[in-house]
């Protein structure tokens, strides 16, 4: 009986080398990088100091929650028991047995897909015909368009335009110009009422990214549109595209942020102007999910489920969006 023998299989083994070779290439980049940095954050101590204090701040109240929200999302928390690890059992009910979660998710992707874009787009317009104002024009409509904003819960003047009686604004008019013959229930009809909640978000959507899009358009160095203009800028528009966007990609990506936030976190305005809940849970967003179990049936983990997806949903939009902006000037 003769012996088996073995050869080497030369290709697998040259592939294993070259792996072997790649990661220790990428080992040894890591380590120079950490030790760089480091090395920098040794020579930059001071800076570090001044900046620890909202560091730790920022730890405490925002990056420690967020932590905190995705373990117990693993668990069966009532409050009243001590946390139960039950692994992905709350996102397969939310994904296979929560009917209304559904509902909610295709109502908030609605909402966001509509108000997030359209929001932001219109706050850079304004903010960038705003700018060719006069300075102190400038101010006073600045602070028209951002009143909105910071005047608290003052979009409960729609529920009064909307209201479902004849006295209702909307209604009112529309009767009398013979457009309607009776009173519409703007905020109790399913028809209606994401079309309403849609305009009243829109109203609100110039937040802080506004304030950021006019800051950044003050700061640009006005000798580069002379540059421009001397290397062949022909329009308003090819002069937004080259110089304007690219030299302030940094307000850009900040208020896409903040209108990603504001368009998926939409929860008070449907909450107060269409109750909670809606009827058939027309305007019922993932916040208003949230709310029910987090406050009301204080199902912890069920609730820290629900908004460990909205945070992930906002991630993959910003990446999203950064990579759109990245290509800005291109």
């Amino acid at each position: 009986m003769s012996a088996l023998t073995t050869t080497p299989i030369t290709g697998v083994a040259v592939a294993t080398e070259k792996e072997g070779t790649n990661f220790s290439r990428y080992c040894a980049k890591k380590r120079a990088q950490l030790a760089y940095l480091w090395w920098s954050m040794k020579q930059h101590k001071w800076l570090y100091l001044f900046l620890a204090p909202y560091a730790i701040l920022f730890g405490v109240f925002v990056v420690a929650p967020v932590g905190i929200s995705i373990f117990f999302s693993f668990t069966y928390f009532n409050v009243l028991e001590p946390a139960r690890f039950i692994g992905f059992q709350n996102y397969l009910n939310l994904f296979l047995a929560d009917d209304v979660f559904l509902i909610a998710l295709r109502n908030t992707i609605l909402l966001a897909a509509i108000t997030g874009p359209i929001g932001y787009i219109s706050a850079f317009l304004f903010a960038w015909f705003i700018n060719e104002l006069p300075r102190y024009v400038r101010a006073v409509v600045t602070l028209v368009f951002y009143a909105p904003t910071i005047s608290g819960a003052t979009f409960l003047i729609w529920s009064l335009i909307f209201a479902g009686d004849a006295y209702g604004f909307a209604n009112s008019f529309l009767i009398r110009w013979g457009v309607l013959s009776e009173p519409v229930l703007w905020l109790s009809n399913p028809a209606y009422m994401m079309p309403v909640v849609i305009i009243v978000v829109l109203w609100m959507s110039l937040g802080a990214g506004f304030l950021a899009f006019i800051a950044g358009l003050a700061t640009i160095d006005e000798s580069l549109y002379e540059a421009g203009l001397m290397d062949g800028i022909k329009n308003r528009w090819q002069e937004l595209w080259f110089i304007t966007l690219p030299n302030m990609q940094g307000m850009l990506m900040f208020g896409a942020v903040m209108a990603i936030m504001a368009s998926f976190a939409v929860g008070d305005v449907t909450a107060q102007l269409a109750g909670f809940p809606s009827t058939d849970y027309a305007v019922h967003t993932v916040v208003n999910h949230l709310v029910d179990y987090g406050a009301f049936r204080f199902e912890m983990g069920y609730a820290s489920a629900i908004a460990t997806i909205l945070f992930l949903a906002m991630i993959f939009s910003k990446i999203a969006v950064q990579k759109i902006i990245n290509r800005v000037g291109t």
